[in-house]
């Protein structure tokens, strides 16, 4: 009886067969199948790319100590030319600078009581050494 079951007989549809489909290939039922160690992996590496991102760019932003020395000693003699004050910007184009490493620098210098600044009524700020022009 059993015999007869397995044969195929003429007119008979063809029997149920899986149609192939994007998840056949073996990689994706690796990555089905061990989840619980890839997700994690991802997880560890993407943090650690953004850790090494956020050093990179700390790092990135300091200056030596001889360059940040030189650089106060051109930022001085410049303020010392213009008695009445000059802008950031003009500064950074004066010494060749980036103008965020130049406004840092002049930061600094009026934490330390060299240098002042003042802003007008058009927001322009004007940086000055102190003890100049009284």
């Amino acid at each position: 009886m059993t015999l007869v079951l397995a044969m195929e007989l003429p007119g008979e549809p063809a029997p149920y067969v899986k149609p192939t489909s994007s998840t056949e290939p073996r990689y994706i039922e690796v990555l089905e199948e061990n989840t619980h160690l890839v997700y994690p992996a991802i997880a560890v590496l993407v943090v650690t790319l953004i850790a090494l991102g956020v050093v990179s760019a700390w790092r990135s932003g300091d200056i030596d100590g001889i360059e940040k020395a030189e650089l106060k000693r051109t930022l001085i003699r410049e303020l010392r030319r213009e008695l009445h004050g000059t802008t950031a910007e003009q500064l950074a184009k004066a010494v060749e600078a980036p103008n965020l490493k130049v406004l840092k620098l002049l930061e600094e210098m009026q934490a330390q009581g060299l240098t002042e600044c003042r802003t007008d009524t058009r927001r322009v700020t004007t940086w000055r050494l102190k003890g100049l022009v009284s």
